[in-house]
């Protein structure tokens, strides 16, 4: 069964979207606070991260940036989201996350571009 992190300051969002994915199959690990998110992912060891822009003081455009230039996490794929910020705008960022998602959006396109992502990686991996 996949892993998905899900990172969101917003309670309701973080529920309706781990609600979700479980019904999709996936083993969802559940983060409100970003600050602790590089323990989470070395306990959780995602194998996918559903990421929100805006995380109360924490950006999470920064906080892209840093889990896509470390070593031990720059593989793990990154679907952020935001109701806030648009597909440009995200893509003008130095360390891009592999995929986005304005709010609100569509559960089966939430589900598709994560099943994707997830059989991108793995492809990622047979292939190297």
């Amino acid at each position: 069964m996949k892993k998905i992190l899900v990172v969101d300051d917003d309670e309701d969002v973080l529920e309706t979207i781990g609600l979700i994915l479980e019904i999709g199959g996936y083993n969802v690990e559940l983060l409100n606070d970003a600050k602790f998110i590089f323990e989470k992912i070395a306990d959780f060891n995602p194998d996918l991260i559903l990421l929100d822009v805006v995380l109360g003081k924490i950006d999470g455009r920064v906080l892209c940036g840093q889990l896509k230039s470390d070593l031990k996490t720059k593989y793990i794929p990154i679907l952020m989201i935001s109701g806030l910020y648009t597909t440009k705008e995200i893509e003008e960022m130095e360390y891009t996350p592999d995929d986005f998602m304005t709010k609100p959006f569509k559960m089966d396109m939430l589900l598709d571009k994560i099943e994707h992502l997830v059989v991108k990686k793995k492809l990622r991996y047979t292939i190297n």
